[in-house]
């Protein structure tokens, strides 16, 4: 993701009254929302891993899928809002070369990392909905692991162009010849942020929504149905509508932002920085909300988690193990399959 946000207050302002003015107001808007966004992420994120880690019986596809979401969503927390809070805060690249180029190569890998997972999770999905049958074989423990190793391999080497393109770089027109972190000029910007916004967001959105709406036509196929069966249709299509829909909204300003100023057609005032900001928050919120929305939202979950906190099991678990272990079949049935 370009990063060239300390650059924009010394290009947008003659006036050297309104630049402080907006810098004051950034110096204290970026930390506290995004030191908040950050100590959310890590403890939900943290929590999810936890839980599942701490719970054998919970150990299912979905879960697995859950783990590495949270996975690259701590990581995407670590290594993305502290640095971009600080581009913002400074007005110079304070870290060097060689990290201006890593941290925008961990930027780009862990984006990717989550949302193909978030990919894996509807495909998971739509097999278990769409072919219950067929599917018992190939949605095991062990596939879902080769299936994320195979994605995280994949994302890092496409994504290594990230690592090249990106330096630590001076603006010459600029009299304070500050330096600043952002994609080299003799590489092309708009080809780079296109072909991100292309494959982190329209790609694996479309696929997203693919995967849900055959589920959901599979769901609510046929008339004749019970009560109970239409309560549950109306809980799924709720939480697909929530599961596209807010990762669509969070992301989707930021994305076009980026795009739009690596074509140099972004305005570049004291509002639109304003609004660039708050579309950094707004997408580096979704990785606070993942773990809701995957995680917390499920029985088996809140369950778990209630275990950690208070240590020790309570009567309806008490009878459970009277009643003897979970089988595999039944733990299935029981766990996070949320979607």
């Amino acid at each position: 993701m370009e990063n060239n946000e300390t650059q924009d207050f010394y290009d947008i302002f003659d006036d050297s009254s309104d630049r402080k003015q907006v810098e004051e107001i950034v110096v204290v808007v970026v930390p506290i929302f995004f030191g908040m966004i950050g100590i959310l992420g890590l403890v939900g994120n943290s929590l999810v891993v936890i839980v599942v880690a701490a719970n054998p019986n919970m150990r299912s596809t979905t879960n697995i899928l859950i783990i590495n979401l949270a996975v690259a969503d701590l990581l995407f927390v670590i290594f993305c809002i502290p640095f971009t809070a600080t581009d913002f805060v400074l007005p110079f690249w304070p870290f060097g070369n060689f990290w201006c180029k890593m941290v925008q190569y961990l930027i780009i890998v862990t984006a990717y990392a989550s949302v193909y997972t978030l990919v894996l999770m509807s495909l998971d999905r739509y097999l278990a909905v769409v072919h219950p049958i067929r599917s018992m074989s190939w949605r095991t423990e062990n596939h879902a692991i080769v299936a994320i190793c195979i994605a995280w391999t994949i994302i890092f080497a496409v994504s290594l162009p990230a690592f090249f393109v990106h330096g630590e770089d001076v603006d010459d027109s600029l009299s304070e010849n500050l330096t600043a972190c952002r994609i080299l000029q003799q590489y092309n910007w708009p080809l780079f942020q296109i072909s991100f916004f292309l494959f982190s967001y329209v790609l694996p959105l479309m696929l997203i929504c693919f995967f849900y709406i055959c589920m959901l036509i599979r769901l609510w196929r046929g008339d004749r149905v019970s009560a109970e069966s239409r309560r549950g249709r109306r809980r799924a299509t709720r939480l697909v509508l929530v599961v596209v829909g807010v990762f669509a909204f969070c992301w989707c300003p930021i994305q076009v932002i980026l795009v739009t100023k690596s074509l140099e057609v972004y305005p570049l005032t004291s509002a639109t920085i304003m609004l660039q900001i708050a579309s950094h928050i707004l997408a580096y919120t979704n990785s606070c909300v993942n773990p809701i929305l995957y995680a917390f939202l499920s029985d088996s979950f809140r369950k778990a988690f209630r275990k950690i906190i208070y240590c020790k099991p309570r009567r309806g678990q008490d009878q459970n193990r009277q009643l003897g272990p979970l089988t595999k079949t039944t733990r299935a049935a029981s766990t996070g399959d949320i979607l």
